[in-house]
């Protein structure tokens, strides 16, 4: 039986999480189970993306969208993960149309440019996409809104109860590190957690 898992991380470049996405991502087939893996990196860098006005707003859509349609959601905590706020620049939440103004996704050199929410109208199941909250935690609320099964696992070999941001307190005693030493002292994944929490146990 396959599941398509989305996973969710710092994708900084110097001092992000992509060491643990790229490992689950090789690992896309264990015995008689399948995992698709939805890298959130590859949806920030596909088609939504490339639109030359691609706004925070219509990432968070993009995501609950991928969140939508996965059977459970990754979350990747490494210690920089409490301090990440991009996508959180949104005022339009709180502001009129007429007094908000923000860069398109990665244009900075564009400047501003008025927004594009004329309707901020209850989007119903989902976490709306026009809010201040960051990339990681939009995607967060989302997973938590649509009742999907949230694994959170530490960049790291032990657990790492203080690097949870505050909207992740609740998850202190089941969230475990990702990574565990092999016979060669080799650092590889542990998928003990994660195939427990996907049922397959």
């Amino acid at each position: 039986m396959s599941k398509r898992v989305y996973v969710s991380a710092d994708y900084s470049t110097d001092s992000g999480d992509r060491d643990v996405v790229e490992t689950l991502n090789k690992r896309r087939q264990d015995n008689l189970h399948k995992i698709d893996f939805v890298d959130m990196a590859t949806v920030v860098s596909g088609s939504i993306s490339n639109d030359s006005d691609c706004r925070p707003c219509d990432l968070k859509r993009e995501f609950n969208k991928q969140i939508n349609a996965s059977s459970a959601v990754i979350f990747v905590v490494g210690d920089k993960t409490a301090l990440r706020t991009a996508g959180s620049c949104c005022s339009r939440a709180t502001k009129s149309w007429a007094e908000c103004r923000c860069t398109p996704y990665k244009q900075n050199t564009n400047g501003l440019k008025t927004c594009k929410a004329f309707n901020t109208s209850n989007p119903g199941d989902d976490v709306g996409n026009i809010n201040a909250y960051s990339y990681l935690r939009h995607e967060f609320e989302q997973a938590k809104k649509r009742k999907k099964p949230i694994i959170v696992i530490y960049n790291s070999l032990r657990k790492e109860s203080n690097w949870l941001p505050s909207y992740m307190d609740e998850y202190k005693s089941d969230a475990q590190p990702f990574w565990v030493k092999n016979n060669r002292d080799e650092k590889v994944g542990d998928y003990t957690y994660i195939k427990l929490v996907l049922g397959y146990d």
